[in-house]
């Protein structure tokens, strides 16, 4: 056999190995999605090899006894074709023994590294990068292949099968696809600019809505807006004027009693005509949705549809009311700052370093701002004040502060113990958790707070009795949290 003769089949040989690199490559790497969406489209081909992901034993076969068959005779021939130029080449220089060991070890390195370049790295890169195009290409050699080996197929795949079931390995690929999937998909298409970043997050919200509770997008009892059956025409109106809303609940004696809700256009379609509003007319009130303070934003959506309402009304274990939600609230959850005006951002950041955050604000918002993985006993709060009252085992009071994975939480306002406003700073240099409060200082700590409470409550019961305002028409004032 010639040199040109025996290069030509080394490069036959490469590229037939090239060929099967890429085909094994190319099934392993192609997304079924891609391959769905394809078959959608008419490609025949596309179908075919989603059923060869799903049963991809006779193809892998296939592509194994074509790798070894090819790396044997391109050992072989390669030895042939260089070795002995090189031995004849190196003889001149050095001992004959010599020259045969070296033209021998520079023809299986020279062999080796062409087959390592051009049948290995550089295919299976490329299939790493367009695996679903290139399956579709080699699709029908390679069934091709499987036919003509089909007796040799057959016997190595039974041996496989024999032995994945003795040893109860795996034999199909999950297909199945989950929310952190889905998630991950979206984060890299972010990253590549296919996705917005608020899109993004849209999309992240959407999955968290199984995990919030409603409480996370209530409007909060002590904000709540309702009137009480027996208001007077002008009561109704100056309310509404004041705290202009779609939706009102009707309340009989106070809040804790709802009977149902006045929607606002009813109202306007009177006043429009001249008419007097009463809420004792039946036909204004309408009959109320009543869902647990325990669901998940999910599970509200669902009695949103099942009811056909978008207004609901929350009770806790005690059958008092917590707060209301509308269909708005939920979704605007889902959206965030895509449709929130910037007046109502519960999250203003002031510089690199602190965030100006609202104490009702939901604390895995908080979380994805900060960019924290976890915080403690989070299963016992909703809200950032809900951390920093489970932290403090105590109703905050303005300048408490509790730092943890990095940042200072420090209350900045505090009104009829509602934490309004609360300062996030980062900490430089600051361990994970730190400053932590230890049990037995809390106990003494809450202990002498107690005391100290105990002494002063006269003055500043009186004082509260002072400055307090005038409740306004039907509305209750906030329950006083139990301090310890």
């Amino acid at each position: 056999m010639t040199l040109t003769q025996s290069l030509l089949i080394i490069a036959l040989l490469i590229a037939a190995s090239a060929f099967i690199a890429v085909a094994e490559i190319s099934l392993a790497a192609s997304r079924r999605l891609r391959l769905r969406q394809m078959a959608d489209e008419g490609d025949p081909r596309a179908e075919k090899a989603i059923q060869l992901q799903e049963q991809p034993g006779d193809y892998f076969t296939v592509v194994q006894v074509g790798q070894n068959a090819i790396a044997i005779l391109g050992g072989i021939v390669g030895e042939s074709t260089f070795s002995a130029p090189l031995t004849d080449l190196l003889d001149d220089w050095i001992g004959p023994s010599m020259a045969q060991n070296l033209g021998s070890v520079t023809s299986f390195f020279l062999i080796t590294s062409l087959f390592i370049l051009f049948a290995d790295l550089l295919p299976r890169r490329l299939s790493m990068v367009e695996p679903e195009r290139l399956l579709l290409v080699v699709l029908r050699p390679m069934l091709l292949c499987m036919t003509i080996f089909r007796p040799v197929v057959w016997f190595y795949s039974r041996i496989t099968d024999a032995v994945i079931r003795m040893t109860g390995l795996p034999d199909k690929r999950n297909e199945q696809i989950t929310s952190d999937d889905i998630l991950a998909m979206t984060e890299d298409g972010a990253r590549a600019g296919v996705l917005a970043e608020r899109e993004q997050q849209a999309i992240a919200n959407i999955f968290e809505l199984d995990t919030r509770t409603v409480a996370s997008a209530m409007t909060t009892r002590d904000s709540v807006a309702y009137f009480l059956r027996d208001d007077p025409d002008h009561v109704i109106r100056a309310r509404i004027a004041e705290e202009p809303f779609s939706t009102y609940p009707v309340c009989e004696g106070d809040i804790d009693h709802v009977i149902g809700y006045v929607d606002a256009k009813d109202l306007f379609q009177r006043v429009l005509n001249n008419q007097p509003i009463s809420l004792l007319d039946d036909s204004l009130i309408r009959k109320v949705l009543i869902v647990p303070d325990k669901l998940t934003l999910a599970e509200v959506l669902d009695q949103f549809q099942q009811a056909h309402e978008d207004f609901a009304v929350i009770l806790n274990e005690y059958s008092l009311v917590v707060g209301v939600v509308t269909l708005n609230d939920v979704m605007s959850t889902v959206m965030g700052d895509l449709v929130s005006p910037d007046d109502e951002e519960q999250i203003i950041q002031r510089d690199e370093h602190s965030w100006l955050i609202d104490g009702i604000t939901p604390i895995d918002d908080v979380m994805r701002v900060l960019d924290l993985e976890e915080l403690p006993h989070e299963e016992e709060y909703e809200t950032l004040a809900g951390f920093l009252m489970v932290m403090l085992r105590r109703v905050p009071r303005r300048t408490d502060s509790v730092d943890w994975g990095g940042y200072r939480f420090e209350v900045m306002d505090v009104d009829s113990y509602r934490i309004d406003q609360v300062l996030v700073s980062r900490l430089r240099d600051a361990p994970h958790g730190s400053e932590l409060v230890d049990p037995a200082s809390a106990l003494s700590a809450m202990a002498a707070v107690a005391a100290s409470a105990a002494a002063e409550a006269p003055a500043d019961n009186s004082a509260q009795a002072e400055t307090a305002p005038a409740a306004k028409p039907g509305a209750t004032s906030p329950q006083t949290p139990i301090v310890p």
